[in-house]
């Protein structure tokens, strides 16, 4: 896996980064968003797509 597809999800609740996920940028222009569990939150949320 190269580092060039790698992004961080990032939690838009206590805004920590709990996930790394691929992506194919040349299809996907906007921004990644996953529900995942926040094992801070202790809940699923939202995650986007840090810079």
């Amino acid at each position: 896996m190269s580092q060039d597809n790698l992004v961080n999800l990032e939690c838009t609740q206590c805004k920590r980064v709990g996930y790394q996920s691929k992506k194919n940028k040349k299809k996907l222009k906007d921004r990644l968003e996953m529900k995942k569990f926040c094992k801070w939150c202790k809940g699923h949320v939202m995650h986007k797509e840090t810079k």
